[in-house]
């Protein structure tokens, strides 16, 4: 039986909660609660997670615990952020002031207390107890916590940042799988050393160069983040983790401290983490004329339980970020090149958009399971029967299958991923959240 959490963002709407800094309370808190919920979502089995509010709107009090108790939740998170005069800063957590520290409502708070302060890098203030009304009215056990001051200095440096808020969200979901031995799921992932990132080329090459004069083999992936070109000296990427530290270690021993590891998941299922927005936005930078279609990434990629959002930088990829400037024309809605081999053969035609999008989804879904196609839409993709059944998990899996020879096809589509992911963030900062 699936665990349920009910995740309770504070505020919202009219209530804008505490501000400062620029910053107001239900923007940030909001953004830490959705990135829980991602986690949980896609990292773990048999947790079923249900929130007061996914979007900026007023939900009273006796709404958020009147729902979590009538769905029977078994568990209640309360997600804030503090305020005072301006003085205080860190982070704390209350449960109700009647409840012991010994029942099981402290015993969880004792355990995600630990794991969000190893991440979040706020002053500790400690675990605390309050009559606060989600806390006294919810039936099942319930924490809230606050992260941080607003009206600290200190601390909305760190609330604009959203790697920071990435972090607190890790954070309380390792609480909450050690608090409720939440099973993980298997999933592809894979370590990249990355030994430093330049605006030069040349100081990037340079990098490159003394790598390889040790020894260490490493070659220059470019990104570009908020529309400045960047160069990223990668060595190597690994499936084990011992391995990728064990050559970050040889690096940092040169004298390169700007050596650092990154994680990807490379998973073609799993769940859609941008908004249909962000990824419409994103390929607007770069062509205007662009199609606005996420939305039916983010619809079918939710429902088969594919990264709709990576579906989505594999169409730019296929299609030159909507220009198609290759044989695939725009009228065939085709924007993954299904079927198309070549000049005198540019693949299949889709009646309209939303069938071309359809269409590349359910081929990927052939390719990442074994599972049966679930019937609520029609099988528009008529390849999908040739696929060789769950023989691409992964993006990188699909390397001469999609794209023959393909060599790189998955790992281009993973670089356009994360260069969305580089311009959504950007964009949450500039507008103070």
């Amino acid at each position: 039986m699936a665990m349920k959490l009910y995740l309770d963002p504070g505020h919202g709407g009219k209530d804008s909660g505490a501000q400062g800094n620029g910053l107001q309370e239900k923007d940030i808190v909001l953004d830490i609660a959705l990135k829980i919920r991602d986690i949980l979502n896609s990292e773990y089995k048999n947790i079923d997670v249900k929130m007061s509010r996914t979007t900026d709107t007023f939900i009273s009090l006796n709404q958020r615990t009147s729902e979590a108790n009538a769905w029977g939740a078994d568990y209640f998170l309360s997600i804030h952020c503090n305020s005072d005069d301006g003085t205080a800063d860190g982070y704390e957590d209350y449960i109700y002031i009647n409840i012991s520290d010994s029942s099981q409502t402290g015993k969880y708070r004792d355990i995600i207390h630990k794991e969000v302060v190893k991440m979040n890098e706020l002053h500790d203030r400690g675990e605390k107890k309050a009559d606060y009304f989600v806390l006294r009215e919810s039936a099942m056990p319930a924490m809230l916590s606050e992260n941080g001051f607003i009206d600290s200095k200190h601390d909305a440096e760190l609330m604009k940042n959203s790697d920071w808020r990435q972090k607190v969200a890790r954070g309380h979901v390792n609480g909450l799988e050690k608090a409720f031995n939440l099973e993980r799921k298997v999933s592809q992932i894979i370590y990249k050393v990355i030994a430093g990132s330049f605006k030069s080329k040349k100081n990037a090459e340079e990098r490159v160069n003394e790598l390889k004069s040790k020894g260490i083999e490493s070659f220059i992936v470019t990104l570009t983040m908020s529309g400045e070109l960047w160069y990223r000296v990668q060595a190597g990427a690994f499936t084990n983790k011992k391995n990728a530290e064990n050559t970050l270690s040889q690096i940092k021993a040169l004298g390169i401290n700007d050596a650092y590891i990154i994680t990807e998941d490379v998973s073609i299922k799993g769940a859609v983490h941008l908004t249909p927005e962000q990824m419409n936005q994103y390929v607007k930078s770069v062509n205007p004329d662009a199609l606005s279609i996420a939305d039916y990434y983010s619809e079918f990629g939710k429902y088969y339980g594919i990264r709709g959002d990576m579906a989505f930088a594999q169409s730019l990829l296929e299609t030159n970020y909507f220009k198609f400037t290759g044989i695939v024309k725009k009228e065939q809605n085709n924007f993954a090149g299904i079927g198309a081999t070549g000049p005198d053969n540019p693949g299949i035609s889709f009646d309209t958009p939303k069938d071309g999008v359809l269409a590349q989804i359910q081929h990927l879904f052939a390719y990442a399971t074994n599972d049966p196609l679930p019937n609520k839409y029609p099988l528009v993709d008529p390849r999908f029967d040739r696929v060789d059944r769950g023989s691409a998990p992964t993006w990188i899996d699909l390397n001469g299958k999609w794209a023959v020879p393909g060599d790189t096809y998955g790992q281009s589509i993973l670089r356009i991923y994360d260069e969305m992911k580089n311009f959504s963030n950007k964009k949450v900062e500039k507008q103070g959240c």
